[in-house]
């Protein structure tokens, strides 16, 4: 019996659903480095009644429960979800990449290192998908090696830009290479979006609004930029559905007909290259849920849930059966997708 099975059985999960989106925040953090003060460099208050708030720039950025750091927590709400795996990721602001470069790798390092430790702990119930210091190519690559080939991670975790560059961008394909030659999954999620001076209203408006903006340009970039083309066996997914690529697709696909330099600029059409993207499930709406997989396929699209902040899917097996009675695709949409999407066997679950 695999260790999934194993841990499954012990807690009595009949359970096949597999999450990509599902973050992780460290219950403390290491000082910055030299015992320096670093702008953007995180602290955690001590925990109390099962929460703790992460402090940067001597601020409140965001208070979590411990269900951000304890496996046995997570692994209790996952049974609940109908959730066999869980691909943790780092909460994106810890990605650090505002940071100085050699430091950042020293906090994702961190991460890293408990997102690991989180994985073992839960035998068999969680993968890993780990941050890079993308500001630093070469540092990424070094991490990107670590996670894959130490730490035994399926995959990692990216912003939808970096310090403003989008991921399509070609200074970033020598980690798009080594991610496809190491057979890593890149999950892409928003980070510091743009278009924050055009909303009017609070500061949550920006995991509301523009997180799936940013995304949606990333994955545009990602087309017009033509990575797929160049990295073809390279897996990548989007985080909240794709962002607003699916509204933008129509209009990208109307222009590369109609506009001669677009259409020279590209290889294949928008929505052939839409639908080697793989996106994941939070849109929260059943009719915009049956849009996606219509738009970038049947064998693209997969939970996540952004698990275990407020502001998720609590309910996505059940999301997928309102869009769906065939079993066939009712199976894809929960674990099939995504085990092509992470590299992993069947026979895991």
């Amino acid at each position: 019996m695999s260790q999934i099975q194993a841990s499954r059985f012990r807690s009595g999960c009949t359970c096949r659903g597999i999450d990509v989106h599902c973050h992780v925040v460290p219950s403390s953090f290491p000082g910055a480095p030299g015992g320096e003060t670093l702008p953007g460099w995180p602290s955690m208050t001590p925990v109390e009644n099962c929460h703790a708030t992460v402090v940067i720039n001597d601020k409140p950025y965001r208070t979590v429960s411990d269900a951000c750091w304890l496996a046995e927590r997570r692994i209790e709400e996952m049974d609940r979800a109908g959730i066999a795996v869980q691909a943790l990721s780092p909460m994106p602001e810890l990605f650090g990449y505002w940071i100085d470069a050699a430091a950042a790798a020293i906090l994702i390092r961190h991460v890293n290192d408990v997102i690991a430790g989180m994985v073992s702990e839960g035998a068999g119930r969680f993968v890993g998908l780990g941050g890079l210091p993308l500001q630093d190519i070469d540092l990424a690559i070094a991490e990107l090696h670590r996670v894959v080939s130490e730490l035994g991670f399926r995959g990692v975790e990216i912003g939808s830009n970096i310090n403003g560059v989008p991921i399509g961008d070609p200074r970033f394909h020598p980690f798009f290479a080594e991610a496809e030659r190491l057979g890593a999954a890149v999950f892409v999620h928003a980070v510091r979006p743009a278009g924050m001076d055009r909303l009017v209203g609070p500061a949550p408006l920006q995991q509301v609004l523009a997180y799936p903006t940013d995304v949606g340009l990333a994955a545009a970039s990602v087309i017009t930029g033509g990575l797929l083309q160049k990295f073809p066996s390279l897996r990548i997914a989007f985080s909240h559905g794709g962002g607003t690529l699916a509204s933008l697709l129509p209009r990208l696909q109307q222009g590369y007909q109609t506009f001669p330099a677009l259409k020279d600029s590209l290889s294949e059409p928008p929505v052939e290259q839409a639908r080697k993207l793989y996106v994941d499930s939070l849109v929260f709406d059943a009719d915009m849920l049956s849009h996606i997989v219509s738009v970038f396929g049947e064998d693209r699209v997969m939970i996540g849930t952004d698990y275990p902040f407020n502001f998720r899917e609590k309910e996505p097996v059940r999301r997928i059966e309102q869009i769906s009675a065939d079993p066939t695709l009712s199976e894809r949409l929960t674990f099939r997708n995504a085990l092509a999407f992470l590299g992993m066997d069947e026979e895991t679950l």
